[in-house]
């Protein structure tokens, strides 16, 4: 379509025509673009705002209009360092500057914002424009397509874990416990995430418990739950992690950093699939499927006698080792590439890649 053309056979039939074609143009594209837009007069008064903004918001048009703007948007950068000032008043564009604004309900929403002058046909400046990028709604489009994707956020060129994938879809369709080892960042929360999505409890939840990072009293609570009155402090009913993966995927990462009295606990709930609430001694039913990871070498653990045998062989029904990245040299670009899209989409920057310099220290080093 020749826009140009078009316009001028319109203005030629009839100027009041052309312009309303006009405006109804703009007001449609100004519609159409995925990021929050709106412009300002020279008082600051809001004179347009597109439904990306008003969404994000979470106001109407007639609530924003002719309001002056930082009032609609109450930017932790309003007051003091407004970025339309500053492009008002020194010429200069502010780009993907990182801010957050408040929505109706009073929701900090982080966001970038761009910003440059209005000018009218004589260069005269009437006002500014201002876009932003809500960064929650890029995080939850990442998290969707972690999730309809399972393997999404394993990046590989590698053969071994090119194997992984074509087994993970077989012993993930089972319900039998499988342990994934590896060490500390090879990825075995990633290979949990991906073994649940590929089973028949996606639909379910996905439950993680860090059995290193908390104290064993707050552990057996976090984990079955308690009564009130149970302990001190504990005014309310609670349910626990296992409660809260009902009909999905329970993740116990790190088990082999699990206190021994835990242990016992936790074998008794794999064997019997039963659990109780501190203060309340009715057995709980679970329907949960149980996945674990360790960076530790569980059989040198249990010849030490700090984990039962009992429950390593519960857990090890099936197992996945996760070879680390300096015996996968090759992925240490790929993974950089991948890191690097994923951080310019949420902070809305365009970085197309590395400095050759930069890219031989990652790959070097051990």
């Amino acid at each position: 379509m020749n826009t140009n053309r078009d316009e001028s056979h319109i203005a030629a039939v009839s100027p009041e025509l052309s312009r309303e074609v006009s405006c109804d143009l703009l007001a449609t594209m100004f519609d159409c673009v995925g990021d929050g837009v709106f412009a300002v007069d020279v008082n600051w008064r809001i004179i347009a705002i597109n439904s990306a903004a008003l969404r994000t918001l979470g106001i109407t048009r007639r609530e924003a209009i002719g309001k002056p703007c930082h009032e609609v948007f109450r930017a932790n950068i309003c007051r003091d360092t407004c970025a339309l000032r500053y492009t008002l008043d020194t010429g200069r564009p502010v780009v993907n500057l990182a801010i957050e604004i408040k929505d109706a309900h009073g929701r900090q929403v982080p966001v970038t914002i761009s910003s440059s002058k209005l000018l009218d046909r004589k260069g005269k400046v009437i006002g500014g424009v201002e876009t932003f990028r809500n960064l929650d709604q890029v995080k939850e489009y990442l998290r969707e397509v972690e999730q309809t994707q399972p393997f999404a956020d394993i990046v590989t060129g590698d053969d071994n874990i090119g194997h992984l994938f074509e087994i993970l879809p077989t012993i993930a369709r089972s319900e039998s416990c499988i342990l994934l080892s590896g060490e500390t960042g090879t990825g075995k929360s990633l290979f949990a995430r991906a073994i649940h999505n590929l089973s028949s409890r996606s639909d379910g939840p996905l439950v993680t418990v860090n059995c290193g990072a908390m104290p064993e009293t707050l552990l057996e609570s976090e984990l079955f739950g308690y009564r009130a009155g149970a302990f001190t402090g504990a005014t309310r009913d609670r349910s626990g992690r296992i409660a809260a993966a009902q009909g999905g995927t329970i993740f116990f990462d790190e088990i082999g950093d699990m206190p021994q009295s835990m242990q016992v606990k936790l074998l008794h709930f794999l064997q019997e699939h039963m659990y109780e609430r501190l203060g309340d001694p009715r057995p709980i039913s679970a329907d949960v499927r149980v996945l674990a990871a360790t960076n530790r070498d569980l059989t040198q653990l249990v010849a030490e006698g700090s984990f039962r045998r009992d429950l390593y062989y519960r857990v090890n029904v099936m197992s996945v080792e996760i070879p680390p990245l300096r015996d996968r040299p090759g992925d240490v670009p790929l993974l950089a590439q991948r890191f690097l899209e994923r951080f310019s989409m949420s902070r809305g920057k365009h970085i197309t890649g590395f400095a050759p310099h930069v890219m031989a220290l990652l790959e070097h080093y051990d």
